[in-house]
């Protein structure tokens, strides 16, 4: 005749529990040091072409980077703005390498696209040789 040990089976279980609640704990520690996901930038934008490269003559560009973008990535661009501090997202230093070594298109997309908290300005910057005036500036701020 087969008769129950209790002991053996509150064991058992307690092995169980202790082992699921370290599984979670362990899946937990590692969904919060996941690097953010890379912004994928579609190739209509990467091979865009920027018709009105080169300066910002008119100031266009400073003046909208002022009024829209500074209050987060900084007077300089080094992601520093007053902002910045109260966001989830890390700021990029639009001075950096990675930053500036990315396409006029890619860095249309990033800036006037946006995703999450970086924003949509397509309503805010309506025109096109505006919007490229920004990029054009933000070049300058490895300069």
């Amino acid at each position: 005749m087969y008769t129950l040990n209790f002991s053996k089976m509150k064991t058992k279980l307690n092995s169980i529990l202790t082992f699921g609640l370290v599984a979670v704990f362990v899946l937990a520690m590692v969904a919060f040091t996941v690097p953010q996901d890379k912004w994928v930038v579609p190739e209509k934008y990467k091979n865009m072409e920027n018709e009105f490269a080169g300066a910002d003559e008119d100031g266009i560009g400073e003046e909208l980077y002022d009024q829209h973008c500074k209050s987060c990535h900084g007077k300089e661009g080094f992601g520093d703005g007053s902002k910045a501090k109260e966001l989830e997202t890390e700021m990029k230093d639009l001075t950096s390498e990675e930053v500036q070594a990315q396409t006029d298109g890619e860095l249309y997309y990033k800036s006037i696209i946006g995703r999450d908290e970086m924003p949509n300005f397509e309503k805010k910057i309506d025109d096109e040789e505006d919007r490229w005036m920004v990029i054009n500036y933000v070049r300058t701020l490895a300069e």
